[in-house]
Parts: C-alpha cells; structure tokens; sequence
C-alpha cells in the first residue's frame, strides 16, 4: 500500500513464577497450554517433537482477532521463548526470557512488539492499552502460578 506506515507498540510485564525455570519453561508451548489456559485453543502445523520446538508452526483463531499463524523463532530451554504471531492486519513477536528469581522461583519477562500492517492495524496498535496488557499478564501469571502450585487449571472468570 503506498504511503502506508505501520504503527508500532512495545509492551513488556515481568512475572514472579513460584517454579524454578526448567518447571516454568515446558509449559510455554503450544501443545502443553492446554493442561493450564482454558481458552487456549490451537492447531499445530509442524513441529518436530510435537511440543514447541525451533521452527515449531502453529494456528489460533481466537474469537475478534481472525486467524493467525505463529512461529517459533527462538528456543532456548529454560531460558528464552520467541514467537512471531501475523494476521491480515498486525504482526507481532512475543519473548518470553527466564531467569532464576532465587529461592526456587522464576523471574519471567514477557516482552510484545505489536506492529499495524494495514489501517485496521494500526487502529489495534492505538486503540490497546498499557493496562489492557497488564490485566491479560496478571490474569495468566496467576494461572500459571495456580498450576505450577495445585496441578489444576484455573479458569478464566
């Protein structure tokens, strides 16, 4: 589209995960989601192992945000998680880096570059905000906490 610029938000939200990060690690992956995300819902397209792996694709189609297609382009076990996620309007990539909290806990810094591909993009890019993210990180730091302590799933309301 000529004279298109896209728009570009950074985001960044630092979980305290009660599980050492080889516990914490496993459960970034799409396959695995499903035993503590009740809405998590994907379809893998290729992976070597089954599990997130490098090079690992795999589809979402979430309700108001249309398919899209994910990408592991960074794996580092117990360490750091990269996807890239693209739909029609936005792209963006998502890092997740794990470093030891002490005391058997995990510092988790989840960091998302959100970037408008068409206009309808870069309305997303302006209309979400910072305490949006932060709401969606709180609400998943405490699933993933809840699952690492109980082994249970923790539903979403």
């Amino acid at each position: 589209m000529k004279g298109f610029a896209g728009k570009r938000t950074v985001r960044s939200y630092t979980m305290h995960i009660e599980a050492p990060p080889d516990a914490v690690f496993p459960l970034l992956c799409p396959t695995k989601e499903y035993e503590w995300i009740d809405r998590w819902e994907c379809k893998m397209v290729y992976s070597d192992s089954g599990f997130a792996d490098l090079d690992c694709i795999f589809e979402t189609d979430f309700p108001g945000e249309g398919p899209d297609i994910w990408v592991i382009s960074r794996y580092e076990p117990s360490a750091e998680i990269q996807f890239i996620r693209v739909n029609d309007t936005r792209a963006m990539r998502f890092s997740i880096r794990l470093s030891d909290g002490g005391a058997g806990t995990t510092r988790a810094v989840w960091k998302q570059v959100l970037t408008g591909l068409t206009p309808e993009g870069n309305k997303l890019v302006e209309t979400l905000s910072d305490e949006q993210y932060a709401t969606e990180m709180k609400t998943l730091e405490l699933k993933l906490n809840h699952f690492l302590r109980t082994g249970n799933m923790l539903p979403w309301g």
